[in-house]
């Protein structure tokens, strides 16, 4: 499991420009269930995603394809980790195998 943490390192004037794009990268890992929730930080200096992949390679490949990255408004701090407890339903959703 992985915390992705975007940071802007361009102005949000510039942000924009990419959004609708890094939207529907993120719909299509959505998809998948590679990704399982994702927003702006407050303030709005960058964004999160929770992720899961089966390897930081495999993550690390799929974020070379998010907009932000190609057009490097963004940076990206990932942060692995197990997950042990669980909310109701969760442990079900992380379980489920990766649509391609």
């Amino acid at each position: 499991m992985f915390i992705v943490l975007l940071q802007y390192i361009q102005p949000l004037s510039a942000i924009e420009v990419h959004l609708e794009a890094h939207r529907r990268f993120l719909d299509h890992h959505y998809a998948t269930g590679r990704f399982l929730a994702s927003g702006p930080q407050i303030p709005r200096t960058g964004g999160v995603i929770l992720a899961k992949a089966a390897s930081r390679k495999e993550l690390d490949d799929v974020l070379t394809g998010d907009p932000f990255y190609r057009e490097q408004v963004a940076s990206y701090q990932i942060i692995e980790f197990e997950p042990t407890k669980f909310g109701a339903g969760v442990q079900t959703l992380l379980a489920a195998p990766l649509v391609e």
